[in-house]
């Protein structure tokens, strides 16, 4: 079996591994990645029973692709933040390195913190009772399905000393929706901002996330250590 080690992100190219807990499962690991526990992402491996964890990429691209933002901040890697447009009613959850979901309403930081269940288990059935861990399901209202931005690119400034990375809308057509909240259809773009933290797994905590900058077809995020006093929730 083939492996390559980025920066202590061990990719095995040929489950899902969370310290000493692993997960096997197959299909769409994205409900699982894009709410990663507060766990290093340790290895990914028997990708030949899961789809591609980047859209239009093969397996093997995808883990590249994916190892551009481990290279740059192994331990933020897939590290989830989350925040609010509180202007817009939305929820957005920051998996940094991989994918940022934008919801319409508010859902509280527990609910987005489960994995929704875009994956099967072991024996290819969607039985949320079979995993050690709580799930949700994936929802058929049309109005709280996500709007999915993947990782388009990402870089290390070097005057800032900040690691700027981008994530582009999935190009799929927006289920109708009634309600009156804007459609996140209109942001093409979201760029996160933050810094590398080596120090991430000495007392482990989630990053908060910022909305620091709302433009007409873009956000702008910062993710980082919670400022004194800062929550993850509504206020």
């Amino acid at each position: 079996m083939q492996s390559v080690n980025h920066n202590g992100i061990i990719v095995l190219l040929g489950v899902f591994k969370i310290l000493v807990v692993e997960y096997d499962v197959y299909g769409n690991l994205f409900g699982l990645l894009a709410a990663h526990p507060l766990t290093p992402l340790v290895s990914l491996h028997h990708l030949d029973v899961v789809e591609p964890i980047f859209p239009n990429m093969t397996r093997v691209k995808a883990l590249q692709h994916l190892s551009k933002a481990a290279k740059l901040d192994s331990a933020g890697i897939m590290q989830q933040s989350i925040c609010y447009d509180k202007k817009r009613e939305w929820s957005i959850s920051v998996s940094w390195g991989y994918a940022v979901q934008i919801f319409r309403t508010i859902f509280s930081p527990r609910e987005l913190e489960m994995p929704s269940r875009t994956f099967l288990n072991w024996y290819r059935r969607a039985d949320f009772t079979a995993y050690a861990f709580n799930t949700r399901p994936v929802t058929r209202h049309p109005c709280q399905k996500p709007f999915i931005f993947y990782l388009k690119d990402v870089r290390y400034d070097n005057v800032s000393g900040q690691i700027i990375s981008n994530y582009a809308r999935q190009q799929v057509k927006p289920p109708g929706c009634r309600w009156r909240i804007p459609s996140p259809e209109i942001i093409d773009l979201i760029r996160v901002v933050k810094k590398p933290d080596t120090l991430l797994w000495q007392s482990p905590r989630r990053n908060c996330c910022r909305v620091v900058a709302s433009k007409k077809s873009s956000l702008d995020i910062e993710v980082g250590a919670c400022r004194e006093g800062e929550v993850i929730g509504v206020s």
